[in-house]
């Protein structure tokens, strides 16, 4: 009796098993397929992603409802502006001017407005460096910017204990190179709203950093400094570590990933998001900051211990630094995952 195939001689009993055989790989790896991944969020959220959804088909009313929960939690404030904004800019702002319509004064709407000019603003600037950027790019860049400043100074008269808008104004102090006494004075404002803000602390070592307004000393300092203040489970540990990458970024090799002073600070930052809020909104980017200096440093169980608590989602550092994000991160992520089955456990 001649037995079913399926064209290319495969039985239908096999083409079941291969599908079924990946996936209890997957399971067993703890990682998902790539076309499962979100390049939109750090990790997962599942009022913000159907908040966004909802805005890609025209609707507002659920990205208002968002910061009415979200109350004075400005970190979460934060994320959704940014998030909101990025979405806004990227692809259609017309469920934000519906918003903006229908309720004239709201801070809410007044906040992702600001925050949608500013990432447009970088949009078009792009994300090559200055050699590598065009006249017409900057140009489009530095209008963008300098238009912004009405926007955030009317989203924070509409909510001045708010310092979400001030978190904005350091990306544009950095576009338009504010020189570093009126960094000081915009740092002293967003602090006394927010002293120990994650994204306010990370956009401005950005500030701080040799590639735009600072060096690397200044780098380091701030982030140890800001560090060192910070209560236990605030994130802000994981500084050090982004300002190390950031004043290393042109080094090739694993030897100063692994070396002590790293391990330290990988170890720190670690302990702190160990200690932090489970729901805190920035612990997903840590978490891959994190899966990815342990992958760096051979320490495969540990980095996918991480990836498997974010997996799924890709828009972190360090994959947003490259041009092919999603790759990278699946580049990254499987061979920690192969790895991780072959790694001698510790003495």
């Amino acid at each position: 009796m001649r037995r079913n195939t399926l064209p290319g001689g495969i039985r239908p009993t096999t083409a079941l098993l291969v599908p079924a055989c990946l996936l209890l790989l997957w399971c067993w790896l703890g990682l998902l397929p790539l076309r499962w991944q979100n390049s939109y969020l750090a990790g997962p959220d599942a009022p913000l992603q159907r908040a966004c959804r909802a805005a890609a088909r025209g609707r507002w009313e659920p990205a208002a409802r968002l910061f009415e929960d979200a109350g004075q939690d400005w970190e979460r404030r934060s994320l959704y502006a940014q998030r909101l904004g990025y979405l806004a800019a990227r692809r259609s702002d017309r469920w934000l001017k519906a918003w903006e319509e229908a309720r004239p004064e709201d801070p809410d709407a007044a906040l992702v407005v600001a925050r949608t000019r500013v990432l447009s603003a970088w949009k078009l600037r792009g994300k090559a460096r200055a050699h590598s950027t065009s006249q017409s790019q900057f140009e489009g860049f530095h209008r963008e910017l300098l238009a912004s400043q009405d926007d955030i100074g009317r989203a924070l008269a509409l909510r001045p204990d708010d310092p979400t808008p001030l978190v904005a104004e350091i990306w544009r102090a950095l576009g338009l190179g504010y020189p570093n006494r009126e960094m000081h004075a915009l740092w002293s404002e967003i602090t006394a709203r927010a002293p120990h803000h994650f994204e306010a602390h990370s956009s401005a070592l950005q500030y701080w950093t040799a590639k735009w307004r600072g060096s690397k000393r200044l780098a380091r300092e701030f982030a140890e400094k800001s560090a060192a203040g910070a209560p236990p489970g605030s994130l802000l540990a994981v500084l050090p570590l982004i300002a190390w990458y950031e004043n290393h970024a042109d080094e090739t090799g694993d030897a100063g990933f692994r070396s002590q002073q790293v391990r330290v600070l990988v170890d720190t930052a670690l302990a702190d998001a160990a200690l932090a809020d489970p729901d805190h909104p920035r612990l997903p980017e840590v978490r891959h900051l994190l899966a990815y200096f342990l992958y760096r440093q051979g320490r495969y169980r540990a980095a996918r211990e991480q990836f498997r608590q974010v997996d799924g989602f890709t828009e972190a550092l360090l994959w947003r630094y490259s041009f092919v994000k999603p790759l990278y991160y699946r580049a990254v992520r499987t061979k920690t995952g192969r790895k991780a089955l072959t790694e001698r456990q510790p003495c």
